[in-house]
This record gives structure tokens, sequence and C-alpha cells, in this order.
């Protein structure tokens, strides 16, 4: 087994756990993002994944944010409210993560030797995105990385980074698992895990 396979495996395992106690809304999850995303960085520079590796460098750093901010925003044991985007930040995130693929997509594809430079800078964009919603706590993060997924899945396919395209397809399905729970808690429903 190389090298680059047994730390996809790692990254994939601690990925994995990190979004199963998000879905929870546990502290811990922080730990193992910052694990899983550091491993990350270094085989998507290895990859020419540029976009992916810039997102992954500022994981490390929304993690500690997340991590922060969860621990902040907790009330004794009780976890932070599930909070909601209102139809006004809906579009700006929406719109921001519509520009920044643009962007870096332009970037990555007039300066680098990127391969599949818009679809990695959406995936960039959007996750940034995203873990910066989940960092808050809002339900409709889980609706960008349900979209991000759906995209990420085939690029590591045709990269051949089979095991983050199984990471991003379990991310789906948790990611599924983690909208519905949130709603139901924003609704005041019981959730069972």
């Amino acid at each position: 087994m190389s090298l680059i396979t047994s730390l996809e495996i790692i990254a994939t395992i601690s990925g994995i756990i990190c979004v199963l106690l998000q879905t929870r809304e546990k502290i811990q999850a922080w730990a193992f993002g910052i694990l899983s995303v550091a491993i990350s960085a270094y085989i998507f520079y290895v990859s020419k994944l540029y976009s992916d590796l810039g997102l992954h460098i500022i994981y490390i750093f929304l993690n500690m944010y997340g991590w922060y901010s969860w621990t902040v925003r907790q009330n004794g044991e009780t976890p932070a409210p599930v909070l909601s985007l209102s139809p006004k930040q809906a579009i700006l995130y929406g719109g921001l993560t519509i520009s920044m693929t643009i962007l870096l997509g332009y970037l990555m594809g007039t300066y680098t030797d990127a391969d599949l430079y818009y679809f990695d800078a959406f995936t960039t964009s959007g996750s940034l995105v995203a873990q910066y919603l989940l960092a808050k706590k809002y339900l409709q993060n889980w609706l960008l990385w349900i979209i991000v997924d759906l995209v990420a899945i085939p690029v590591y396919l045709y990269k051949e980074l089979y095991f983050f395209a199984f990471l991003f397809l379990v991310y789906l399905l948790i990611c599924t698992y983690g909208y519905q729970s949130w709603r139901k808690e924003r609704k005041g429903l019981k959730v069972e895990f």
C-alpha cells in the first residue's frame, strides 16, 4: 500500500468521525476535522488539486474557529442552538459561492497547472462557505455540503482518489442525515441517531 493510500485512509476515517460528531453537535468533532484536513492538504498538493490544497489549509483554521465558536456558544452541557439563514443571507452566501468559484477557477486555470479547475474551485468555494455556516450552526450548511459532495465525488473518481470519492459519498449520506436532524431540532422535534 502506498503512502498516499495509507494517508487517504486515515483522512477518510477521521473525516467520517468528524462529520458524524458534527451532526450530533459534539465539540470533539473539530479535533478529528483538524487531523483529516491536515492530511488531506498534503494529498491534494501531491495530486495537483491546488484549490483543494488551499481549502484544506484554510479548513485547519476554520476547524479551530468552529471548535472555539461551539465552545463559547455552548451553555453548560446544552449545545448551542441551530440557526437558520434568512432569504437575504441565503442569496448572499449563494452569490459569494458562485463569485468565488468563478474567480478561483479563472486564477487556477490561468496561472497553475491545476486539473479540473472550475470543478475544483466550486468544491473549494462551496466548502469554505459551508464550513463557515457549520461553525455558526446554520441549518443550511448541510444543503451546501450536499451539493459540494455531489460535485466532489466524480472529481475524485476522475483523479483516481478512490478513498476520497468514498469519503465524499459517506459525507453525502451523513450530510443528508445532518440536515434532517438539525431541521427537526429547529422544529423542536426529538431526534434519534
